[in-house]
């Protein structure tokens, strides 16, 4: 089932760099501060339709991951700023509030207009 689903817009400059050095990909669908952008996945305004939960399946184009973890603030910047911070450690706890964690193999590769989606039961 269908929980969240976006368009990613643009690509920020360092955004591949950040995740393949540091674990972290951060989205946004509005950027609240300039030079964030250039670390950053853009995408379409999307609506958390159902609860996301651990063991619900994060999909980037064509690479599929578990949730493992969600920060007590990633779900409410998800909906208010399209933002979180998605790392692929999977871990069971999270670092930082915004954090969702991921399990999976390795990195996605992620191009313009492929789909961030969000599923579970």
């Amino acid at each position: 089932m269908m929980k969240y689903e976006v368009v990613v817009t643009s690509i920020g400059d360092m955004a591949t760099e950040l995740m393949e050095s540091t674990g972290d990909l951060i989205i946004f669908d509005t950027c609240p501060l300039d030079g964030l952008e250039e670390i950053s996945i853009m995408h379409t305004t999307g609506e958390i339709k159902r609860p996301i939960q651990v063991g619900d399946r994060v999909t980037f184009g064509k690479a599929q991951y578990t949730i493992t973890a969600i920060g007590d603030e990633a779900l409410k910047t998800l909906e208010e700023l399209g933002h979180c911070t998605f790392k692929f450690t999977g871990s069971d706890t999270v670092e930082l509030p915004g954090q969702i964690e991921l399990r999976g193999e390795g990195h996605p590769e992620i191009s313009l207009n492929d789909i961030i989606r969000i599923e579970g039961n």
